[in-house]
């Protein structure tokens, strides 16, 4: 399953609030794409040139947070579970804090970032590591937004729900003249949508907010398969077997196969 608390064996994952420790060794998540994930599991980590904190790899005690990135490639996310060492820890919860992005030269080998201190608009929170050598490879999971309050209910089959999908203005203006087209991605080709308007918001990471839309759908889902881990033998083939939507709980991400079966109902501001 797709948990936060589905550790790996003797690897303590603290609540991502809790300030780590000097020289613990700590579970942590990193987002990225696919195909990205598999070379740093043969090659490992190459530190960012720079960011927030500076030159690291920048990684999250937090699933939730690593599950939103890359941003601009919300269907190809996948979270590199890792082992950490932090050994000596600088924490950074202000914006300008003098040692923001030179905490290396005063003998840190990580940053962190605690939630809610106002350095990130997500209030999640982040850590920088120095050195590659201290990060050890675990796995690699579907991303999770599965820790939310209100969870959403299982789609049951044939029914109409309220989904969402995240655009350009441009774009979901060609979308209610001529209807959705289909695209691939991790579920294989049909048309994705979501039934968290959030998490249709953060599509198209890169393009400026002023830019994007959101267009409401009604979509019958037909036949729905869960997809719950990377691999399953129906992952991009559940439609040969007569499905009609394919679903990733926690994620919240739906593929509907036919856009026939989505009708689109306005467009929202992204929230």
């Amino acid at each position: 399953m797709w948990a936060e608390d589905d550790l790996y064996p003797g690897v303590p994952c603290l609540q991502s609030n809790t300030e780590p420790v000097n020289d613990n060794v700590y579970q942590m998540y990193h987002g990225t794409t696919a195909r990205a994930a598999e070379q740093i599991k043969i090659n490992g980590f190459r530190p960012s040139a720079d960011g927030m904190l500076g030159r690291g790899v920048y990684l999250s005690r937090d699933l939730n947070k690593a599950s939103r990135y890359p941003l601009d490639k919300p269907r190809e996310r996948v979270v590199i579970r890792v082992m950490v060492n932090v050994g000596r820890v600088k924490k950074i919860d202000y914006q300008g804090h003098p040692l923001q992005k030179t905490w290396h030269s005063q003998r840190y080998d990580t940053a962190w970032v605690p939630p809610n201190c106002g350095m990130v608009p997500s209030g999640l929170e982040e850590d920088c590591v120095w050195d590659p050598k201290r990060i050890t490879f675990i796995d690699i999971i579907p991303p999770s937004l599965q820790n939310k309050d209100d969870p959403l209910e299982y789609p049951v089959d044939d029914k109409e729900y309220t989904m969402f999908y995240g655009t350009t203005k441009e774009d979901a203006e060609k979308i209610k003249a001529c209807g959705f087209c289909q695209s691939d991605g991790t579920l294989g080709y049909g048309v994705y949508l979501s039934r968290d308007v959030e998490k249709a918001s953060e599509n198209l990471g890169h393009v400026p907010k002023q830019q994007k839309s959101v267009l409401r759908v009604k979509v019958n889902v037909g036949k729905v398969l869960k997809i719950d881990y990377l691999g399953q033998p129906m992952q991009k083939m559940w439609h040969d077997c007569r499905y009609d939507t394919a679903w990733i709980p926690g994620y919240e991400e739906y593929c509907v196969w036919n856009p026939k079966a989505i009708k689109v109902i306005d467009v929202i501001r992204p929230i």
